[in-house]
């Protein structure tokens, strides 16, 4: 058996991440790691500490109801919580690569 592997990419590159955590007014707890890459064309790669779930968020995203509460594994009310925090800290995509 061979350990040959057909990479599509493989590359390192720097990041900052983001920890934050916070309760809602309903007394809901997110714990997050926000991490900044040019990976994703500007979109946020957002991990819920809590549950270990992982998105890609950009502001496209945020746009599509109930997706973040999809994402992440959360009830509607909770998904409505954090995508309001996701809005303040999401930006624009940008494609630098065009």
């Amino acid at each position: 058996m061979t350990d040959q592997f057909d990479f599509l990419y493989d590359t390192t590159e720097d990041t900052t991440t983001r920890f934050v955590c916070f309760i809602t007014e309903s007394l809901n707890r997110f714990d997050l790691a926000i991490t900044n890459t040019n990976r994703f064309y500007g979109k946020k790669m957002v991990t819920n500490l809590q549950n270990g779930k992982t998105a890609i968020i950009g502001p496209d995203d945020l746009k599509e109801e109930g997706y973040v509460a999809y994402a992440f594994g959360l009830t509607d009310e909770e998904g409505e919580e954090l995508q309001t925090f996701l809005e303040q800290i999401v930006g624009s995509v940008n494609f630098t690569d065009l």
